[in-house]
């Protein structure tokens, strides 16, 4: 018999869990990160390749997935994900400290910690994400999307108020009391978000066990055979990889082509992350009053979320043409609304894809596609970056770089759009009701 499908108060539970992984994550990607260039000097390419490393790291999902599958148990690989994560964000400090005294030892302490993190994130993401496609019902599952992923941002939000409350005057020995206890505090928060809402597996006889028993190799062959989750998976990649190319040049634009301050710049990425929260919450709200059917109610939002951004884009064109008087304001807005509507149906979509052939691999789905997103946050912000020093070189033109780029990005969410839409023509003869 399968367990009951979760209430609003499990959900939030696993919110929790969310919400302690993106605490302890923005710990070593904005907080260790500014202190290895600002304080200590140290080459801003070192935190990057670093971060770079950790989303690498992260195609390894797919492995733990296929793990908590042939177990039927997600709640031990949350425990193990999490313990990993926290220790992870504590050992870099401690690299940090070799990193500053030019230890040999520094690098590869850092390395192994950043793996850590990876790994962590991994693990605990990926089951996590499981255990909601398994738990949660169809109608509540676009709204289960939008409250953990409003709470992961709201655990990143409250960190970086109360770690910078704490860090301040700053010290290497301070900077270690406040990552390990907010490390420790979320580990805490993360075990009362997950403890006991798995229950306990009941016994059944290995002959009757519906998790896969093939290998890691034949489950994720058998799972790229599958139209739909090829396709899916190529959506995530190219949507995600768009979703990222604007992060490290948006904030540049502002300043290089409107003479924004740096204080005005970052004002402005307030006003993006604002415009994607209020996003999550417009399908959130729609999603659970108006989708009777999941998966086509998820996808239809996710194509009006990508041509939104599509059309948002186009916007910023016109703005690297047009200059200083064009409503960059309320372009930006624009465009994190539509950022934040796809990016939490495609996660709504994913519960729904997730265990759509019935055999207990929601695990290796979510795995795999945790993994194209990875690559994608990976890649994206560096093609931005690459694309607009390399254009403005080819070119001798600003302007004219940053249309290419915001192009190049646009073009990307349209073909995104286009792999939604074409799933949705070819099933809506053979299944026209998903509830």
């Amino acid at each position: 018999m399968s367990a009951a499908p979760l209430g609003w108060l499990g959900i939030v539970r696993l919110g929790l869990v969310q919400a302690a992984i993106g605490s302890i994550v923005m710990l070593a990607t904005s907080l260790i990160n500014r202190v290895m260039v600002v304080e200590y000097a140290l080459p801003a390419a070192l935190p990057a390749g670093l971060v770079a490393w950790h989303y690498t790291v992260q195609l390894t999902r797919p492995v733990w997935g296929h793990g908590s599958d042939r177990g039927q148990r997600r709640t031990p690989w949350i425990v193990l994900g999490m313990a990993t994560l926290a220790l992870g964000v504590v050992g870099a400090v401690g690299a940090l400290d070799l990193l500053a005294a030019r230890s040999s030892w520094g690098l590869p302490l850092a390395v192994l910690a950043f793996a850590m993190i990876g790994a962590g994130v991994g693990a605990a993401g990926t089951s996590l994400l499981a255990l909601l496609a398994m738990r949660v019902a169809p109608a509540r599952r676009a709204a289960a999307a939008s409250i953990t992923w409003i709470m992961m941002i709201s655990g990143i939000v409250v960190t970086a108020i109360v770690a910078g409350s704490l860090i301040d005057p700053y010290s290497l020995p301070r900077l270690a009391k406040v990552v390990g206890g907010v490390a420790a505090v979320a580990f805490v928060i993360a075990m009362l978000g997950v403890w006991g809402i798995e229950g306990r597996a009941p016994f059944v006889p290995v002959a009757e066990q519906r998790g896969p028993t093939q290998s890691f190799g034949s489950a994720l062959r058998a799972m790229m055979a599958d139209d739909d989750a090829r396709r899916f998976t190529m959506f995530i990649f190219l949507s995600m990889t768009a979703y990222s190319m604007q992060e490290l040049i948006l904030e540049p634009f502002a300043g290089l082509l409107f003479g924004f301050t740096p204080g005005q710049s970052t004002h402005l990425g307030g006003i993006l992350h604002g415009g994607v929260l209020a996003g999550m919450i417009v399908v959130g709200v729609g999603g659970s009053v108006l989708g009777k059917r999941t998966v086509e109610s998820m996808r239809r939002w996710i194509v009006g979320g990508c041509a939104g951004s599509s059309l948002a884009l186009v916007g910023l064109v016109l703005a690297a043409r047009s200059g200083p008087g064009w409503p960059l304001t309320a372009n930006i807005a624009a465009l994190g609304l539509a950022n934040g509507v796809f990016a939490v149906a495609a996660i709504g979509a994913m519960m729904g894809l997730a265990g759509a052939d019935g055999g207990n691999r929601e695990g290796m789905r979510m795995g795999v596609w945790g993994a194209a997103q990875a690559i994608a946050f990976a890649l994206g912000g560096l093609i931005g970056a690459i694309g607009l020093d390399l254009g403005r070189k080819l070119t001798g033109s600003t302007p004219l770089t940053f249309m290419i780029v915001f192009t190049v990005q646009a073009l990307l969410f349209l073909v995104a759009a286009s792999l939604a839409l074409h799933r949705a023509a070819r099933r809506a003869p053979a299944q026209p009701s998903l509830a």
